[in-house]
């Protein structure tokens, strides 16, 4: 006798549990970015998030692992100088896809309750390479 019912597994359940785990983190962080982005939490584009992390308004910078050596060390040392974190994650056409735009290489969140959802969630994904 077969079931009825339709077993079939799932894409993701061929992963081990600590790579399902790891993709729910990033999947989870990407949709609150993209709810940060519709709340208005969200700055994008070089100059405009250089502007934020000056002025203090940025709580959390996000530097896809995919932009260049030059602006990854760009933001590094600006964050660091101005205590911003910054968190070197995910890809710039994911971080496009969050947020309803086309490609972004750089991304400010500016509420505090955003950044410390998300930093919570990179954190917890030993992919991402976090700088305090």
């Amino acid at each position: 006798m077969s079931s009825s019912g339709n077993s079939s597994p799932s894409k993701n359940s061929f992963l081990p549990p600590k790579s399902r785990r790891r993709m729910r983190m990033t999947n989870k962080a990407l949709s609150n970015l993209g709810m940060a982005m519709r709340a208005g939490k969200v700055i994008t584009g070089d100059e405009t998030v250089l502007k934020a992390v000056r002025q203090g308004k940025a709580r959390l910078v996000l530097v896809a692992a995919d932009a260049s050596d030059n602006t990854k060390k760009k933001y590094r040392d600006k964050c660091s100088s101005y205590g911003v974190p910054l968190a070197e994650a995910f890809t710039r056409d994911s971080l496009g896809q969050a947020l309803g735009k086309e490609e972004r290489v750089i991304v400010a969140i500016t509420d505090s309750g955003f950044a410390n959802m998300i930093r919570g969630q990179l954190s917890q994904n030993t992919e991402v390479e976090y700088i305090d």
